[in-house]
């Protein structure tokens, strides 16, 4: 768990904003505004935060799915950032990605053989036999049944498209997966199996995940570290016991404080998030948060913070705990 796997720093994602008929360019959506984290091999970095926070974002750009503005994304010692289309898709081997939407990423028209083995046919696997022998047994790893290579998608529940997602990500052998979403189009019953099957599947290939969510309980299951992400930027990350019991930014206070408790006669003073979620393309001066924060000082409104180490291994961007 000590070697770093992945290292990201200042990265940065704008989409240009146009304008008039000439389409000139009158501004920028900071969709990720200079984040940085590290991933250790074998571990589960969560990414949470509220929607429009950049989190999706963030993924993609790691996959060179959208190519970044400014920064770096390391990979085992690699800029991928500085690899050329071609130097990329082979290192797209060693990078997979589940998507949200199961139904949305897999082709209507191809069978489960076909969309398991095009991973295999893109990274030279050539022989016939091996790929359909891989896709049979990659089937029966994620839970399904080999005679399901027959079928198409609009065949399966929403669980069972996610495991042909996920063993999808899973045929040219991985080291990292990102993970957008993975659960949260399934029913709460079926989410549990999906999570339980990504553990076990961590495990068995000895697997690094980054897991983007929305939803602090799923997020809590699953991770080892978590990073919390608010208008483009990482407010808060630390290991994920230490996040939820002692939450150091006040955003990441208020969405602990949203997580509904089964218990109707526990009463609980909540800190709820007031206002709505500011502009990426207009963002507040000074800290991002602080047109919504209960805690704001003058200096919040100017100044923004760094993301620095509060307690030992516990990093925050809040000016409430500058010495």
């Amino acid at each position: 768990m000590s070697e770093v796997l992945l290292k990201v720093d200042n990265l940065k994602k704008y989409f240009p904003i146009t304008g008039g008929v000439l389409g000139r360019k009158v501004g920028e959506v900071k969709a990720v505004d200079d984040v940085s984290f590290f991933v250790k091999k074998g571990e589960t970095l969560g990414l949470v935060g509220e929607s429009g926070c950049g989190k999706s974002t963030t993924g993609r750009v790691l996959m060179r799915l959208l190519e970044p503005t400014e920064g770096t994304v390391e990979f085992e010692g690699q800029d991928l950032t500085k690899l050329k289309a071609e130097e990329m898709r082979r290192m797209r081997k060693e990078i997979q990605m589940v998507f949200q939407d199961p139904f949305a990423s897999l082709n209507p028209r191809h069978t489960v053989e076909k969309i398991l083995e095009e991973p295999l046919i893109v990274h030279g696997v050539k022989d016939k036999e091996e790929r359909k022998r891989r896709v049979r047994e990659m089937l029966e790893v994620v839970g399904l049944n080999s005679y399901h290579a027959k079928r198409y998608p609009h065949q399966f529940s929403g669980g069972q498209r996610q495991r042909i997602g996920i063993a999808r990500a899973l045929m040219t052998k991985p080291k990292l997966i990102i993970a957008d979403e993975p659960v949260s189009a399934l029913d709460v019953s079926i989410q549990s199996q999906v999570l339980n099957l990504l553990e076990d599947l961590q495990k068995e290939f000895q697997l690094t995940y980054i897991f983007i969510a929305h939803d602090l309980g799923v997020v809590k299951h699953i991770s080892d570290r978590v990073g919390v992400m608010y208008l483009g930027r990482l407010v808060e990350i630390t290991e994920a016991d230490k996040l939820y019991e002692n939450p150091l930014h006040p955003y990441t206070k208020a969405l602990l404080a949203s997580i509904p408790i089964p218990d109707p006669d526990l009463q609980q003073e909540k800190e709820l998030l007031k206002g709505d979620l500011p502009s990426p393309a207009n963002p507040p001066l000074g800290c991002a948060f602080h047109t919504r924060c209960s805690a704001c000082m003058e200096v919040c409104k100017t100044t923004r913070p760094e993301l620095v180490e509060i307690e030992p291994g516990h990093f925050a961007a809040c000016h409430l705990y500058n010495k």
